[in-house]
């Protein structure tokens, strides 16, 4: 019982199908930040020229329209519609470049996933007791561990980038505006670069661990996997009920075709063919039943109360019921033998062969 009850089996196709339609996939958010941190610095430097003339001339309007215009509630409106717009498009593409990243880092992730099972409220977790053991579980101690890695990486990097720029920055009191801006974006593109950088391989590290813990809260126990199995096969119980009733009613229905049969073939007790062949119906006679032991005398019973004759040959019985099914023409190599036997038939009932 101690094997049945641990999680020692590998999650079957069905759990995972379902935890992934639940929302419960390996995934790592930290990736994510990084992807969309490391890319977001990266646009900014790709399109600091469009940025710095479309963050200036728009200053330049602001403080030009304020001296000669009287602020009103009406123009305020159209100044606040007019300066968004006006951001929209100048920010636009770095957002869609964000957008596009998170998604593809997603995709790379757990692939095409859209569920809405998430947002459903769940209100067992409202429960304090389940909250004050969350607070201390594995799962939460990891998750500090790694916020406390982060903060020392960050603060590692800004104090190392930062502490000849800091020198740098102070000597720039007689430089324009312009020198300074273009100072002030360059350090915070290398600053952000590096802490990208550095927090990548947290991310990767993360990935793995998120891996690993998914894996691990996916396993099954033996009796999970036994009970899946029946809710997906069904109970081998009531399969087994049902494949007997079906053998059941495919005799009763052969049975019942056995007095439409021209001969019965025997072996002579141990195996039972009942053979129709009427003339201008049949292209070849064809297999109506057939049997072993006791499904074999049944055969016969029928026959004999049917007034159909039975004739011995062991080889063609042997041969014809491992070969025909049920319903089926017999093959070419059988003519020569059944035909003998009809001829037989035909001359007991006075027909002409």
């Amino acid at each position: 019982m101690a094997d049945d009850e641990g999680k020692t089996e590998d999650p079957t196709p069905k759990r995972i199908s379902d935890a992934r339609n639940k929302g419960q996939v390996a995934k790592s958010q930290e990736l994510n930040a990084v992807a969309v941190l490391f890319m977001g610095f990266w646009s900014i430097y790709i399109y600091r020229t469009e940025l710095y003339e479309g963050l200036t001339t728009m200053m330049r309007l602001v403080f030009q329209e304020s001296t000669r215009t009287n602020v009103s509630v009406e123009n305020f409106h159209h100044y606040c519609i007019v300066g968004g717009i006006w951001m929209i498009k100048l920010l636009g593409p770095i957002m869609a470049i964000l957008l596009v990243t998170g998604i593809v880092v997603n995709f790379l992730q757990v692939g095409w996933l859209f569920t809405t099972k998430p947002l459903v409220p769940d209100f067992t977790k409202l429960n304090p007791l389940s909250g004050i053991k969350n607070l201390f579980s594995m799962d939460k101690i990891v998750k500090l561990i790694k916020e406390v890695i982060k903060l020392t990486l960050i603060t590692a990097v800004a104090a190392y980038t930062l502490k000849d720029q800091l020198t740098i920055y102070y000597s720039m009191t007689d430089q324009t505006a312009e020198a300074i801006l273009i100072f002030i974006f360059s350090t915070i593109f290398d600053l952000g670069m590096r802490i990208a950088i550095a927090l990548l391989f947290l991310a990767v590290a993360d990935f793995i661990y998120e891996k690993y813990r998914y894996n691990k809260n996916m396993k099954m126990s033996k009796t999970e996997v036994k009970d899946e199995r029946k809710q997906s096969e069904g109970d081998p119980e009531v399969k087994g009920k049902i494949k007997s009733l079906q053998r059941e009613m495919a005799q009763r229905r052969m049975m019942s075709e056995v007095p439409k049969a021209t001969v019965v073939v025997t072996n002579p007790t141990f195996i039972a063919i009942a053979l129709r062949y009427e003339l201008g119906v049949d292209k070849a006679p064809v297999v109506l039943a057939k049997g072993k032991r006791k499904t074999a005398e049944t055969i016969r019973e029928i026959a004999k109360a049917n007034d159909i004759p039975i004739v011995e040959d062991k080889p063609l019985a042997r041969g014809m019921y491992d070969l025909i099914e049920i319903g089926e023409e017999i093959p070419k190599e059988y003519f020569s033998a059944v035909a003998e036997i009809l001829a037989y038939v035909y001359k007991l009932k006075g027909k002409a062969a």
